[in-house]
């Protein structure tokens, strides 16, 4: 049994792993806004094909997250327990589901990518560049899922430093090859999209090289061989399938809604479709504490349920972990307001991007404050906490029950302006605090999933 973790330690932990993390995500999000700063000023065009492709990595991105946040509850719990030998088979699990997800991706996007497109907008000029873009990019998508899947393991040990120095590489070298082959600068050919698509394979490529070089030459804690990262059982993927599908069903519903939304976008106004992805990216970059937190609060709940902590250690916890979420809210609300300004600046957007983005960006201020709540404290502590089904029902109910009947009666139907549509397409955001404040004040979702 794991020596049991003290409250000032929790809290340490909490803050130091959240942070890193922070810090992690901050920098992967910064590859993407460099890319969609480099396309912006090349081309709003080639920015908005770009910006098109990123609805298919983020589709992907949800599934790998799903299949790590479900391996993560239970390796957590048995991280609790210090069984290591569980952690690893249960690894296997996650790395086997989602290189099946990264390989159906990439062969669909190989042999229909016209038509894969299509499904986000009807803009032939879009179109074309984001075939070309889509044409190279879709080879680091197994690379992503096998780096993502590594690190999540490395995260549900507590392990979190290395994601920082890998992501830190990583934006280094995207933004110096983006610049030479974007542009054709240093004696290398003009390539527009094509060269952005160069820089995130190659950068993705070195990322996965430098986590599989840790794991097998620096990891103390698991202590991983090669063939452990592939070796499971069958009652590993019963047991997955039990507490993990929820998470991975959640996230795959909400990739596809949120690709749904993206092809909502894509149908109005062209500019429209590049004030979005400007929009996302910046707030992208304003919620990585938020997830960061909801990472870290999973896996530091499920390790305490692991450790047989107790029902009013488990509340006292629970309830702290609530009101950080709700400052790091109000803060990162704040911080996407001031710098809004300083990064669309960057762009070289038309006058009614420049005030399309700006408009979606007033909204994200609002409904950040109700992500960074009811996001970790549902799916970090009611997951962690074992209960991931009720999270999987909720994001159903709210996304296509309310969220996408009422964005296509605006946008289509009522034909109100862009942004009353955008608001539309984000206000799960609020209502589902309402849910999370009582759901996880309930406490009924304690339950140990380890053997």
């Amino acid at each position: 049994m794991a020596k049991r973790i003290k409250d000032g330690e929790f809290y340490k932990a909490f803050f130091t792993m959240t942070m890193t993390l922070a810090f992690q995500n901050l920098i992967v999000y910064g590859v993407n806004l460099a890319d969609s700063v480099m396309m912006g000023a090349y081309n709003e065009t080639a920015l908005s094909g770009v910006g098109i492709c990123n609805n298919i990595q983020f589709f992907l991105m949800m599934a790998v997250t799903g299949c790590c946040n479900g391996m993560t509850v239970i390796a957590s719990q048995y991280w609790g327990k210090n069984d290591k030998g569980s952690i690893k088979k249960i690894s296997a699990v996650c790395m086997w589901i989602s290189l099946a997800f990264a390989l159906a991706i990439t062969l669909f996007c190989a042999f229909a990518p016209e038509l894969t497109i299509r499904l986000f907008t009807d803009k032939d000029a879009v179109i074309l560049q984001a075939v070309e873009y889509l044409d190279i990019i879709k080879y680091s998508y197994i690379i992503y899922a096998l780096t993502t899947v590594l690190l999540a393991i490395l995260r549900s040990v507590e392990t979190v430093r290395i994601g920082f120095y890998v992501s830190l590489s990583s934006f280094a070298i995207n933004i110096f090859l983006n610049y030479i082959l974007i542009y054709g600068k240093l004696g290398m050919p003009e390539m527009g999209v094509r060269g952005a698509a160069v820089a995130t394979l190659v950068s993705r490529a070195i990322e996965l090289a430098v986590v599989i070089v840790y794991i097998f030459a620096a990891d103390k804690k698991l202590k991983f061989r090669f063939s452990e990262l592939f070796r499971t059982e069958k009652q590993m993927f019963a047991d997955f399938f039990k507490t993990g599908s929820p998470l991975l069903l959640s996230s795959l519903s909400w990739g596809i809604a949120m690709s749904v939304q993206g092809a909502i976008i894509g149908r109005l106004v062209e500019s429209a479709i590049a004030a979005n992805s400007i929009a996302t990216t910046i707030f992208q970059i304003a919620t990585v504490i938020t997830y960061a937190s909801g990472n870290v609060a999973c896996v530091l709940i499920g390790k305490t349920i692991g450790e047989n902590g107790t029902l009013d250690l488990i509340k006292k916890r629970s309830r702290n972990l609530q009101l950080i979420f709700l400052g790091i809210g109000v803060f990162s609300s704040l911080l996407l307001l001031l710098c809004k300004g300083l990064i669309i600046d960057f762009y070289d957007a038309s006058p009614e991007t420049y005030d399309l983005t700006n408009q979606f960006i007033w909204v994200l201020a609002v409904t950040i404050i109700g992500t960074s709540y009811e996001a970790p404290a549902l799916c970090g502590i009611v997951s962690g906490g074992g209960e991931t089904g009720f999270v999987l029902k909720n994001d159903f109910i709210f996304m296509w029950l309310i969220v996408l009947p009422l964005s296509a009666l605006s946008a289509f139907v009522f034909k109100f302006p862009v942004v009353v549509t955008f608001a539309c397409l984000k206000s799960d955001q609020i209502l589902k605090c309402i849910v999370a404040y009582v759901k996880v004040n309930r406490y009924d979702w304690i339950k140990k999933v380890t053997r």
